[in-house]
């Protein structure tokens, strides 16, 4: 088995190297930002290496183990164990190689908007939310809502979660596209079947090594108070933010924190993560026309469907990977979706 099929350990050494010296000089330590991105950094790819390192191990084991049973040694039993564990180790190696992309171990900023249909999808996007909340509980990561525009009857217009885990971007960057929901309208009262769509919007967090040019008076920023549930003093404040970035049209706000400081320094993070990803979009849609690329995978298009009427299955467009037991995936467990999707991502990659 050779190390280039799924994991170049080579490379995964010198860019582990390169960081270590860069944590070796003082100056680093200066910038607390970009001593900590680093040492986060570190940790993937010393975790990354450690996996490797195992599977290699397990298949030198088995090697030998080979060789006694040539030797007419009976060791059909470690053999036996030894191969269990050597496929449990050899599917997390090949699902941390999956995370290709120089983005993936990055924080995510995940954005929620319902498409039209009024409540309807607004109450669709509240379900959404919930599920990737729950996404990230099971996950082991932290999700901060960083703001939520309620719905005028139910459900909400518009939210923002930030999302930090190991690999939290390319994870939840396969959600991005539209999600379809059919059901029985709780909100009709003749109990018609309907279909609501809601758009999910995947950014990485852009941390201190990447530089975002962003010129002040491209700026336009506005105060307001708070909406929702956030305690009285949240309410009462203008401690909410909304900035909009004039050039783009991109507009981002933060309603989380009791103070307007904290709330604009976390609106500016989210407007950061939106202008990087914008870019590379644009510098991805000028290689996608120069190699004609296969894939109609893009922003806006319908990835997955949840039916709950007159059936239950949630399919997805993409690897067509479909789940009936509808109330887990609702509650978080999307994994197999992301997995597939990450697989496709790989398989298609030139």
């Amino acid at each position: 088995m050779k190390s280039e099929v799924f994991f170049d350990l080579p490379q995964k050494k010198s860019e582990l190297q390169k960081i270590d010296e860069q944590l070796s000089s003082p100056d680093v330590w200066k910038d607390q930002d970009k001593s900590q991105s680093l040492q986060k950094t570190k940790k993937v790819l010393e975790r990354e290496i450690h996996l490797f390192s195992q599977i290699v191990e397990k298949k030198e084991e088995l090697e030998v183990l080979a060789e006694l049973v040539e030797e007419g040694e009976n060791v059909q039993e470690e053999i036996t164990e030894n191969l269990a564990l050597f496929g449990q180790e050899l599917e997390a190696v090949k699902l941390q190689a999956l995370f290709d992309n120089v983005d993936d171990p990055r924080n995510a900023i995940l954005t929620i908007h319902p498409g039209a249909g009024g409540t309807e999808s607004q109450d669709w996007s509240q379900m959404l939310l919930r599920m990737y909340l729950r996404y990230a509980e099971r996950k082991g990561y932290k999700a901060q809502v960083l703001d939520v525009q309620p719905g005028e009857e139910a459900g909400l217009k518009s939210a923002t979660v930030r999302v930090v885990g190991d690999h939290a971007y390319g994870n939840l960057s396969q959600e991005t596209g539209v999600h379809r929901l059919v059901r029985i309208s709780p909100f009709d009262a003749n109990k018609r079947r309907h279909t609501s769509f809601s758009a999910i919007f995947v950014y990485p967090e852009v941390d201190d090594n990447i530089e975002i040019e962003i010129n002040p008076e491209d700026l336009r920023v506005d105060t307001y108070r708070a909406s929702g549930r956030g305690g009285q003093h949240v309410n009462v404040t203008d401690s909410a933010v909304r900035i909009t970035h004039l050039p783009s049209g991109i507009v981002v706000q933060c309603q989380n924190e009791r103070s307007q400081h904290k709330n604009k320094a976390t609106a500016m993070k989210v407007l950061k993560a939106r202008l990087y990803k914008l870019e590379k979009k644009k510098k991805m849609e000028k290689k996608e026309k120069l190699e004609d690329a296969k894939s109609d995978i893009a922003w806006g298009n319908q990835i997955r469907s949840y039916v709950l009427h007159p059936y239950r299955m949630i399919k997805d467009l993409r690897t067509k990977v479909e789940i009936g037991d509808v109330d887990r995936v609702l509650d978080g467990d999307i994994e197999e979706f992301i997995k597939s999707n990450l697989l496709l991502r790989k398989e298609n990659k030139p």
